[in-house]
């Protein structure tokens, strides 16, 4: 008789672990698909800028922001749906291959480097072709955001994902500095989004909860960053 007693706190224990990580899963995936939005809709805006102005550095900041929102998408389907190779194919393109290197491209064509744009066409193929054409290794776990280096050889995604990303990070960085008396509050933003992303990049192997925050905190820097008014 004293047996169920025992197992009793153990059930119970059990329950509350099981209701927390689905908690836990529902507030990743909100976070993840609120960040999605908010990228598509600062995306649709630059856009919309860009057929004002046509200047080339918005049609690629646009594409920048168009693949972090489905990365972020992404995210929110592996949050609530569960990983899987498709899934991870996708996120791994648009926000590991795609997004920085994009936002470096912008950068360097505002700054009047016009090579930029035909650079950035040809990466961008070599990303997509490099995303669908690697192999997928390994078993997905239940919860969190899979690891590059558990399911990807390091030639020549994870090796591309490295130079890309140090590349248009270091655009973004350089540019903004060059142009910071035109646009202060402006720059300052853009570069502590790229920040706040890349953070929670390099903290993904703890989990999604970490990374959908900050995939939502960068965005929003992101957007108040675009949005803020030049001097």
């Amino acid at each position: 008789m004293r047996a169920p007693k025992a197992r009793a706190p153990e059930r119970e224990r059990s329950e509350a672990r099981e209701k927390g990580a689905y908690y836990a899963h529902l507030v990743e995936a909100l976070l993840a698909f609120a960040a999605a939005l908010l990228a598509l809709r600062l995306s649709g805006r630059v856009v919309r800028r860009w057929s004002m102005r046509r200047a080339p550095e918005l049609l690629a900041w646009s594409a920048a922001l168009f693949a972090y929102a489905v990365a972020s998408a992404a995210l929110a389907w592996g949050a609530a749906h569960g990983w899987d190779a498709r899934a991870f194919r996708v996120y791994y393109l648009f926000g590991g291959l795609l997004t920085a290197p994009l936002l470096g491209a912008g950068s360097l064509l505002l700054w009047r480097r016009r090579s930029a744009a035909p650079v950035a066409l040809l990466y961008a193929g070599l990303a997509i072709g490099v995303a669908l054409a690697v192999p997928v290794h390994g078993t997905f776990i239940a919860s969190g955001i899979p690891a590059a280096q558990d399911h990807l050889h390091f030639f020549p995604a994870r090796l591309i994902a490295v130079l890309a990303n140090s590349l248009g990070t270091a655009a973004v960085v350089v540019v903004a500095a060059a142009t910071f008396r035109r646009r202060p509050l402006g720059n300052a933003l853009i570069v502590l989004g790229v920040a706040i992303a890349a953070v929670g990049s390099a903290l993904a192997g703890l989990g999604a909860a970490e990374t959908a925050a900050f995939a939502a905190a960068a965005v929003l820097v992101l957007y108040a960053g675009f949005v803020a008014p030049a001097r």
